[in-house]
Order: structure tokens, then C-alpha cells, then sequence
């Protein structure tokens, strides 16, 4: 995986979860606000229906106004806007933020406006309430207190129980404070729901239980953005799979476009995406296929040429053995034909050996063998062929210590022999090859004094069935598969084959260089 395209996923995965966190909190502030608002409205409505509906509730409550700026009148009084003046009207009770908690109004049945102002809202609304239960608790009789309860409860939309089991007792510090101030706002552990433990003047104990606070992670909030989540996951998802639909879809035309003929058809993708690594893939293979037809075209003409030539001899000579007398004739003939066959073979020998190196190559099993051991080997059988030709070999200082290199015996053997072979075939006198091992490279050169090769051709000659159209001409021999078999050797072995010329020999110089060690995660 390449940097580039891990730092575009890792951005694009960085940009859709700030996407998402931002779209949730937008949601999420957004959703809550408004659900603040309704709780603080709902949570308040029981107490300010209840003091809308008492005549006079400050002089009756008189300890409301100094703990919780009771107070009423008019809707001047209050400079109230429209909205608001229009939502009192309508009966509802209305929530206000100030600088200083929260102010609740309501209209009375006097048509005035009755107004109670909470710091903390929760637990001042609670202990309102409390302050109210026990006054009226107080105010009462015992034998009407089961009466008055059940109008609280009902009223308030609380839960109000005289305490009289031991084991409903809350801790001992609630216990001591509630001695100490007659009321105390307590929660139990593990609980948010607020409860007030007051003590009547008897002595009595009542627990109010009040309703639960606003909750901002309530299920519909939590489903809600699961469903965000969801959706921006979906889109972001089917964003990527459209990517990669898109770019697999170039891959695909282009498929059916080679499959219909166009060789030629490459995929475009730009760097860093996810089938970029996919494409330069594909096109590698196209290329390689489009190299391999257009072989087999050249090899299939190529052929077809030289076949014709010793096909025609034999041909001649069969009609010659039926139109000869002399047994001298005869074995002239059949000896020329016996050539004919042979040239034939080592064509097709030939044509083999290319075939089987162009399409991919063979399964080389590379081992470690001497190169210089196979550099002596190849001149002394090309000193017994060549005998008018003297073939020097010269190993370099230091290159027996590093001879043992990762080769395949046989290809190395051929490609050595191939130049050596072709070397003495257009010298004139001498042929000389160098090896030069070192710790990384092994290389090979072939020079002859012969007339050498025009630069202009020096890649040239490289190519399958090419000859050249000077000194080295048809009737030197070969079919122009020597070195095209000599390149694809090397190019399997991880090396090159190039030409040049000698400055000792003043000839062609073919150079063969390849690396001592092949890498351990290569596979040919």
C-alpha cells in the first residue's frame, strides 16, 4: 500500500468523522435545547398552576417571595414581549432563561401574572414544593391529612408517603440534617430522581419523591443519532463503492475493448486511488500481451521465411536423387538433404527456446553454481568448434573468490554460448571474453575483431529474426534468435544484455550483467 493512497483514505475517513461528529452535535445541541425548554415548562407547570390558583399565593406562601422572588401583577409589570404576553394567554406556562436561573410565569385566574424565579431549578423547584406540602401538611388536621395528600399528589404530580417503615429511612447524615433544618433535597445513590425527607412539627416524617430531571441522552435522542450515524455511514459507504465502481468499470471497458482487438487500449487512473496498484497491473499485462501477439505475428512471418529456404532444398534434392543415376550423385544429394533436416531442427530448436522465454519465461530453478567454472566451460567447447579462431579467456583479479552465484546452469550456459558462438562467427582472427564477478554483479563481456556493429543498430540486433544488412549477412548462418534468446535469459535472471564496441579488438562487444544474488522476495 502506497503512502499517498493511505493518507487519502485516512483523510477521507478523518473528514466523514468530523462530518459526522459535527452533523450529531449540531443535532444533538439543537434537538436538546428545544427539549430543555419543554422539560423546564413541564417540570414547573404543576407548582405554578397550583399558585395561579391560589388567591393571594404570596401572602399565603409568605416565605415564597424571599426564597424564590414570588411575586404577581399585570403583564407591565413584567415587560414581557408579544409571544410571551400571547403564550400566557393561552393558558401555557412559560419558561424564561435570565442572567440568574430560570423565571416561570403564568397566568392567574385574576388575569394577573404570578412569576417564581429558580437558580438551580431542579432542586430549588423541589424544595418549593416540599416547603408547600408541609405547610399544608401543617395546616391541617391529622385525620384530614390522608384527604390532603391525595390532593397534593394529584395537584403537584408528586409522590408524597409518611415514612413509617425503619427500613425506608434514607442514611444517617440525611437523618441528622433533616433534624437540624426540618427538610432536606437528597438522591439516593445510584439515582438522579431528587427526593425531600421533611419532618412535621409532631415529629412526623413524609418523603416527597419528585419527578426525574431532564435527561439529554433520552432514547428518542440516542435513536435518533444512531440513525444520523447510520445514514452519513450509508452515504459515505456508497460514495466509496461508487469510487471504486467507477474506477472497476474503466478496468472492465477497457478489458472488453482488448478482447475485441484493440490492443492498444490502456486503463487511465491517476495515482493513489485504490485500483491504481489494479490498473498499472492490467496494463502491464496488456502490454505484455500485445508484445506476445505481435511476437507471434513477427515469429509466424519469420518463420514461414525461413522455413522456405531448406524446404526448397530438399525438395530439390529429392528430385535430384529421382533423376540420378551415379551412386556419387546420390550421396551428394542425400548428404545435402541430411544438412537441410539438421538446419531445420536447430530452427526449430530455436524457435522453441524464444517461444518458451518471450511467453513468460521458464520455471528456472536457480542455484548456486560457479560462473566462472561455466565461462571456461563454454570457451573450451567453442576452442574445439572454432578452430581457426583463438578465444582468450580472461577471469578478473578477485573473481574466483565470489564465482558461486544464484543462476540457472543451463540458460547461463546457453546465453554465454550463444555470444561466444556469434562472436567467433564474425571475427577475423580473435575472440576474448572477460568475467568480472564482485560482491553484487556478475558480468560477462564477448569482444571479437571483426567489423563490428553500426551504433544505430546496437538495439537492433537484440530484436527476434533481425540481421543486419553489412558485414553481418545471411550467409554468415543463424536466424536471428541468438541474441533476442540472450536477452530474455537475462531478463529473467534479473540482468541486461547490451552491445557496444572494443576498444582492444576494435569489434562488437556484447555485455552480459546480471546480480550475484537474486532478492529473497523476487520470484521469476
Amino acid at each position: 500500500m502506497s503512502l499517498k493512497f493511505f493518507l487519502t483514505i485516512y483523510a477521507r475517513l478523518a473528514g466523514a468523522t468530523a462530518l459526522v461528529i459535527l452533523i450529531c452535535t449540531l443535532l444533538f445541541n439543537g434537538i436538546n435545547s428545544v427539549r430543555h425548554q419543554f422539560w423546564h415548562e413541564r417540570f414547573a407547570e404543576p407548582l405554578m398552576r397550583w399558585l395561579a390558583a391560589t388567591p393571594a399565593p404570596a401572602r399565603q406562601y409568605h416565605w415564597m417571595p424571599s426564597m424564590f422572588e414570588l411575586r404577581s401583577g399585570n403583564t407591565d409589570q413584567f415587560g414581557l414581549s408579544t409571544v410571551t404576553e400571547e403564550r400566557l394567554g393561552y393558558g401555557q406556562v412559560v419558561a424564561q432563561l435570565t442572567d440568574v436561573g430560570y423565571r416561570y410565569l403564568v397566568r392567574s385566574r385574576d388575569d394577573e401574572v404570578v412569576s417564581v424565579r429558580l437558580v438551580q431549578a431542579y432542586e430549588e423547584m423541589a424544595q418549593a414544593t416540599a416547603l408547600l406540602v408541609r405547610w399544608h401538611l401543617e395546616t391541617n388536621a391529622s385525620d384530614q391529612r390522608v384527604d390532603v395528600i391525595a390532593q397534593l399528589v394529584k395537584a403537584l404530580r408528586v409522590s408524597i408517603e409518611p415514612v413509617q417503615d425503619v427500613e425506608r429511612l434514607p442514611d444517617q447524615s440525611v437523618l441528622e440534617s433533616v433534624a437540624e433544618n426540618g427538610l432536606v433535597v437528597f438522591s439516593r445513590q445510584g439515582e438522579e430522581t431528587a427526593q425531600v425527607l421533611i419532618r412535621l412539627s409532631e415529629g412526623d416524617l413524609v418523603m416527597i419523591r419528585m419527578p426525574p430531571p431532564f435527561n439529554p441522552w433520552s432514547w428518542p435522542v440516542v435513536a435518533l443519532l444512531m440513525v444520523v450515524i447510520g445514514s452519513v455511514l450509508a452515504v459515505a459507504l456508497y460514495l466509496a463503492i461508487r469510487f471504486v465502481e467507477g474506477h472497476l468499470r474503466k478496468v472492465e471497458s477497457v478489458a472488453v475493448r482488448i478482447a475485441r482487438g484493440e490492443m492498444g487500449a490502456r486503463v487511465e487512473s491517476e495515482d493513489g486511488t485504490l485500483v491504481s496498484r489494479l490498473a498499472a497491473s492490467f496494463n502491464g499485462m496488456a502490454e505484455h500481451i500485445q508484445r506476445l501477439v505481435q511476437v507471434q505475428r513477427e515469429m509466424i512471418h519469420a518463420v514461414s521465411h525461413e522455413l522456405r529456404t531448406p524446404v526448397a532444398r530438399i525438395r530439390f534434392g529429392v528430385q535430384m536423387i529421382e533423376a540420378g543415376s551415379s551412386p556419387e550423385v546420390l550421396a551428394r544429394q542425400a548428404e545435402g538433404i541430411d544438412g537441410d533436416i539438421q538446419e531445420l531442427d536447430e530452427l526449430i530448436d530455436e524457435i522453441l527456446t524464444y517461444a518458451r522465454l518471450e511467453q513468460g519465461g521458464p520455471v528456472f530453478s536457480l542455484r548456486e553454481d560457479s560462473v566462472t567454472d561455466i565461462v571456461r566451460q563454454v570457451v573450451a567447447e567453442q576452442q574445439i568448434i572454432r578452430t581457426g579462431i583463438e578465444i582468450d579467456c580472461r577471469i578478473g583479479d578477485g573473481s574466483e573468490r565470489w564465482a558461486l552465484a544464484d543462476v540457472e546452469p543451463r540458460y547461463i550456459h546457453r546465453a554465454i554460448q550463444n555470444l561466444v558462438g556469434n562472436a567467433a562467427r564474425y571475427a577475423a582472427k580473435r575472440v576474448v571474453v572477460r568475467c568480472h564477478l564482485d560482491e553484487d554483479n556478475c558480468r560477462i563481456d564477448v569482444e571479437d575483431d571483426g567489423p563490428g556493429i553500426p551504433e544505430q543498430d546496437w538495439e537492433k540486433v537484440f530484436t527476434a529474426f533481425a540481421r543486419l544488412d553489412d558485414s553481418r549477412t545471411r550467409t554468415s548462418g543463424g536466424y536471428g534468435l541468438g541474441l533476442s534468446i540472450v536477452r530474455r535469459i537475462l531478463y529473467w535472471h534479473g540482468g541486461q544484455a547490451f552491445v557496444g564496441r572494443s576498444d582492444e579488438l576494435g569489434g562488437a562487444r556484447f555485455s552480459l550483467v546480471w546480480p550475484r544474488r537474486k532478492p529473497v522476495d523476487s520470484v521469476l
